[in-house]
């Protein structure tokens, strides 16, 4: 089955830090962008980083610049989403997913791209609580 398996939530204390890890099976990413996105509870699902092909592009909603960074390892089939300065907020269900590098440079790492996305994982759970 070709999707991929986030790891690394878990529950933290506002202004914690998680680093959070989406590893793909069954296919290889190097060709793709990659998004991470999140559920809150009674909200849909959000976008809030992607990342090219080649890693040398990246992207982040507004409430997430200078607190969360995306990478990827390439050679291990995997992206990162670090996390810092956690916010109750950000409480959420974290999910990644695959988009071509034309998709992505077109616009899809938005709220109306969601579409554009693929391979999606079961997610892993965030919660920020004190």
């Amino acid at each position: 089955q070709l999707q991929f398996v986030e790891s690394g939530g878990g529950l933290v204390q506002p202004g914690g830090s998680l680093t959070l890890s989406c590893t793909a099976s069954g296919f290889t990413t190097d060709r793709y962008a990659i998004g991470w996105f999140r559920r809150a509870p009674g909200k849909g699902r959000e976008v809030v980083t992607c990342i090219s092909s080649s890693g040398m592009s990246t992207r982040y909603i507004d409430s997430v610049k200078d607190r969360f960074t995306i990478s990827r390892d390439n050679a291990k089939n995997t992206v990162f989403l670090q996390m810092n300065s956690l916010k109750p907020e950000d409480t959420a269900v974290y999910y990644c997913a695959a988009t071509s590098e034309s998709a992505y440079y077109g616009g899809s790492c938005a709220p109306t791209g969601l579409g554009d996305f693929a391979y999606w994982g079961q997610g892993t759970q965030v919660t920020v609580s004190s």
